[in-house]
């Protein structure tokens, strides 16, 4: 082979050689090239999932802190809502504990918590029995709704005693279910009924004297017609021509029927209906001068008749009203009288704002007044006088009664009897 020949085969070796290694080193690159961008694409993957997974984590959180704001913002308000009603809101679960009682609630029931806190703290769950220990009536409207099952809708229920500032309830009780049908407890809403439990007392109060007043009219009428034909033959008897003997008789039967006169007449000014003239009346000025009346008297008997307290003017007939507090006044020195006590007498005043009452209390010092005797005073022909009829009294609490007011009567804490007048103060409109 000739030397050229051979330097070219070799030269050709050589290159493809060169050209083997470079293309092996190609291949090498490319491949670690692959496998570089396969590793950073599942790099890439894992960030990326990551990623993923916390934002629905965050997410899952914001939704979370949202609802609940919403759950505590829908607790407030219900809080706000039930603390906010008038009217009283007493929630018991199956096993008869109190969860709930709203302020209103409270008041309605003990007027104020005598402990200066709440008197159903939160989570104490105390007994149904516990909490309306003072009106059991209450507690009797709700026992009831659970043990039934069933509702109890506008029942009308009268408190005594307990300090309660309600006498009288209106009292709805709705037993609370779950979605199984399940009793859960029973949810109770009462409200006060005083004012309309009085104003039909009222009512009542004036059909039932405008009624006994018809009847005592018709037999005071022929009463009296039958005094005048006695009184008048009795006066036609001259004394001084009559027999010595015979004389007290004449003048027995004049003196009777004068007396039975002066009873027939206080009978028709019972039943006489009562026409208010109405004029702005300066309380203060009647009462004293029905004070003045007693108190010389008073005075007499080592006694004496205070005027204090706070008085206020209102619409009303001044004739009418004069008169029931002349006959007060005098019935309570009557009452010291009685017991031979030297008479201490007051007449209070004291206006009620929230109630738009104007409050006269008559105190007396006498013998008191018993309970049982008490529920009767103000009715017509009732007195406890050896010589009385019964109406002075019940024409204080007809004229009272007329003015829209109230009297009651009790005894004295201290000592005597009180009699508390209440009549509605002038309308500022």
């Amino acid at each position: 082979m000739p030397r050229s020949a051979l330097l070219m085969f070799m030269l050709a070796a050589i290159v493809f050689a060169l050209a083997s290694v470079l293309a092996i080193a190609v291949l090498r690159f490319v491949a670690a090239v692959r496998r570089l961008s396969r590793g950073d694409r599942a790099g890439t993957e894992t960030m990326l999932m990551a990623d993923a997974v916390q934002a629905a984590v965050h997410r899952l959180r914001s939704e979370e802190r949202a609802m609940k704001a919403r759950a505590e913002e829908s607790e407030r308000l219900s809080s706000e809502i039930i603390g906010s009603m008038t009217s009283g809101v007493l929630l018991v679960d199956e096993r008869r504990r109190v969860r709930t009682l709203n302020p209103a609630g409270v008041h309605l029931l003990w007027g104020s918590d005598p402990n200066g806190t709440k008197l159903v703290p939160l989570g104490s769950d105390p007994p149904l029995r516990d909490v309306l220990a003072a009106t059991p009536a209450l507690a009797d409207v709700v026992e009831e709704s659970l043990a039934s099952g069933k509702p109890i809708v506008r029942r009308s229920l009268r408190l005594e005693g307990g300090g309660a500032t309600a006498s009288h309830l209106g009292v709805t009780v709705s037993p609370i279910r779950s979605t199984d049908g399940a009793l859960q407890g029973a949810i109770c809403l009462f409200t006060d009924l005083s004012e309309v439990a009085e104003l039909e007392e009222q009512l009542r109060l004036k059909d039932s004297l405008a009624r006994l007043g018809e009847l005592t009219a018709g037999i005071a009428h022929e009463f009296r017609n039958g005094l005048a034909t006695i009184h008048g033959y009795a006066r036609l008897l001259d004394l001084e021509r009559l027999p010595d003997e015979y004389r007290p008789y004449v003048t027995g039967i004049r003196a009777e029927t004068e007396a039975l006169r002066q009873v027939v007449t206080q009978f028709l000014n019972f039943a006489k209906p009562a026409e208010l003239v109405l004029t702005r009346v300066d309380i203060r000025s009647l009462i004293e001068r029905a004070a003045e009346e007693i108190r010389s008297e008073a005075r007499t008997r080592r006694g004496q008749v205070t005027v204090r307290g706070e008085f206020e003017s209102i619409d009303g007939d001044e004739v009418l009203l004069r008169q029931a507090f002349s006959n007060l006044c005098r019935n309570a020195l009557e009452a010291c009288a009685d017991t031979g006590t030297a008479p201490d007498i007051i007449i209070d005043g004291a206006i009620d704002r929230a109630q738009s009452q104007l409050r006269i209390s008559f105190i007396d010092n006498g013998p008191g007044i018993d309970d049982r005797v008490a529920a009767h005073m103000f009715q017509p022909f009732f007195t406890t006088k050896a010589n009385g009829i019964g109406l002075g009294l019940a024409l204080v609490q007809k004229i009272i009664v007329t003015h829209n007011g109230r009297v009651s009567a009790s005894r004295n804490p201290d000592h005597g009897a009180l009699v508390l007048v209440s009549l509605p103060l002038r309308d500022p409109h």
